[in-house]
């Protein structure tokens, strides 16, 4: 999805290929990325992956915040490496580093640090040693680089230092960043940075590029594949993931039938006696009312499917309508085999109205019941910050749409307002019940209550004892069960769409903000902006060149 949808396959494994290669990954071309219970790949690996799927599509700019953090130090240095690589190709690689060590620093070509805001220093990384002896605090013999600029610009060092005093210690450092405090340290640099060459040669070539940022950028437009191309990619991707991880819906599914085992033999050959009545009716009650929260159980996976969804989308490589679709199509196999696995076992354990109609619609039935409660477990998930508030939230909205339904009291029962109309015909629960209801009592007969009278129909029995309405049949309770769960759908789909979203326009307006006062600082000898270089070429020596078009 990342590439052109005119390259064959035989050309975008290609890119694939040298894209591996160039990250340092074909060790680990062939080994699963890992999750829960697999270990996977390494953390360095991990990195150079998420890099290597940035740089398939050839950016011009490639931004990275703090890439090295949790490695060790051979492996941030391989990152590094391999960053450093790919600028040398002619790409322009920023990033923010997290305490490198001396030898990732040597690597950096240019070098912009920062304190509170201020630029202390923005020129050649092999000039910084240089420009802070210069400024009266030269770098210690044995002390890596990036410590003694920390050392000098960081004023946290500050608080330190007093509590250190306070408790009688003493910070060993060194005597020129001792006799003075972090903030005139930093306010000396500051200055002497404001009076050196190097920022009026930054401001300079600032000042330079404005004149040509009119020609126009190149902007990415997201995804250039065809809707039928990121479905069938985005489905079988879901489908394999739901496959190999145990714990989406293989462990479900065992749970599901272990429940129906026990089910089966707590109502074993229910028979049509007249405690079955209200035995059935319990039956029902618990697997349309319990069995279904196990559903819940597939909420960290949801939320963990999400995070690569927003992240995708945030890039547009697709949209929210390809997720749920391709979401529908690869859950569809895994939900059929619950519903009827489980609803086999009950079934003929509990022998309800024979018949293959019969057995058809119960398993139909209790595949929309689950199918309505994920999605609204995918809705949960997507306006949730983490998994405790999750299951939480969403067993209290499984529970609260069924309470409007005849496992609690029959409908003519509930109150009018609210829970008759319109929550009733809302809950899932309500039409699920019901149409079982009528699929396992209508053309059933049960022993009279009292010796020598009749035998009660599944009828009256329907109409009488459980209040189920007879004005309509089963299969339009399975209609409108299966409309809800048409319209859940729409709701996740709008939920994806809108709610993540609704922040951006005021993002979009804070960035705004800031590179209008970027402009103004600009103007007030504040210079704040920095250009990486082209090629091996440091930025000092690209007085004459033009900005590249950017491509994010």
């Amino acid at each position: 999805m990342r590439l052109p949808s005119k390259m064959t396959k035989e050309e975008i494994n290609k890119v694939v290929e040298e894209t591996i290669m160039e990250m340092g990954l074909e060790d680990c071309a062939d080994t699963r990325i890992g999750n829960w219970h697999c270990r996977g790949i390494s953390n360095g690996e991990k990195k150079r992956l998420s890099i290597g799927l940035e740089i398939l599509t050839q950016p011009h700019v490639l931004l990275l915040d703090e890439p090295t953090t949790g490695l060790d130090s051979a492996s941030a240095f391989y990152v590094i490496q391999a960053l450093c690589h790919i600028a040398h190709k002619g790409k322009i690689v920023i990033c923010s580093i997290h305490q490198p060590s001396s030898e990732i620093f040597y690597l950096f070509d240019d070098l912009l640090l920062l304190s509170s805001g201020e630029t202390v220093y923005f020129g050649q990384a092999k000039n910084a040693l240089k420009f802070f002896a210069d400024a009266g605090f030269p770098c210690p013999t044995r002390r890596n680089p990036s410590d003694h600029f920390l050392m000098c610009t960081n004023l946290d060092f500050d608080l330190i230092a007093e509590v250190l005093e306070r408790t009688q210690l003493c910070l060993a450092s060194s005597k020129s960043t001792m006799e003075m405090r972090k903030s005139e340290i930093r306010r000396t640099l500051i200055e002497t940075y404001k009076s050196s060459k190097l920022m009026f040669n930054a401001r300079s070539k600032v000042q330079q590029l404005k004149h040509n940022e009119e020609q126009g950028i190149k902007h990415y437009t997201g995804s250039t594949t065809t809707w039928r191309k990121q479905l069938c990619t985005l489905t079988k991707r879901s489908f394999l993931n739901m496959t190999r991880d145990i714990g989406y819906y293989w462990l479900r599914i065992i749970f599901y039938i272990m429940i129906g085992i026990s089910l089966g033999t707590l109502f074993f050959h229910i028979g049509t006696g007249n405690s079955s009545i209200l035995a059935r009716a319990k039956c029902v009650s618990f697997i349309y009312g319990f069995m279904i929260c196990l559903s819940c159980g597939g909420l960290p996976f949801f939320i963990e499917e999400l995070k690569v969804f927003y992240g995708e989308r945030s890039k547009g490589h697709y949209g929210e309508a390809v997720f749920v679709v391709s979401n529908i199509i690869s859950s569809f196999p895994f939900l059929v085999l619950t519903s009827f696995s489980s609803g086999t076992i009950i079934y003929f354990m509990v022998q309800f109205h024979p018949g293959l109609t019969n057995y058809a619609f119960f398993c139909i039935n209790l595949f929309c019941c689950l199918s309505v409660v994920e999605c609204c477990i995918m809705a949960v998930a997507s306006l949730v910050p983490n998994v405790l508030m999750g299951i939480g939230i969403g067993t209290g909205v499984i529970i609260f749409m069924m309470m409007p339904s005849q496992i609690f009291r029959s409908l003519p029962e509930l109150p009018k307002f609210f829970w008759r109309y319109p929550m009733s015909y809302l809950s899932f629960a309500s039409w699920a019940v019901q149409g079982e209801y009528k699929n396992d009592m209508l053309g059933v007969e049960f022993d009279p209550l009292l010796p020598g009278d009749a035998k009660v129909s599944g009828e009256k029995v329907l109409s009488s004892i459980l209040g189920v309405p007879l004005d309509h049949n089963k299969w339009w309770d399975l209609t409108a069960l299966a409309t809800l769960l048409l319209v859940h759908r729409l709701v996740l789909f709008l939920v994806l769409r809108f709610v993540k979203r609704a922040k951006s326009p005021k993002l979009w307006f804070y960035a705004k903000k800031s590179l209008h006062i970027g402009k103004r600082c600009l103007l007030n000898d504040k210079p704040s902006v920095s250009s990486r270089k082209l090629a091996q070429h440091p930025l000092s020596s690209q007085e004459g060149l033009m900005s590249p078009n950017l491509a994010m």
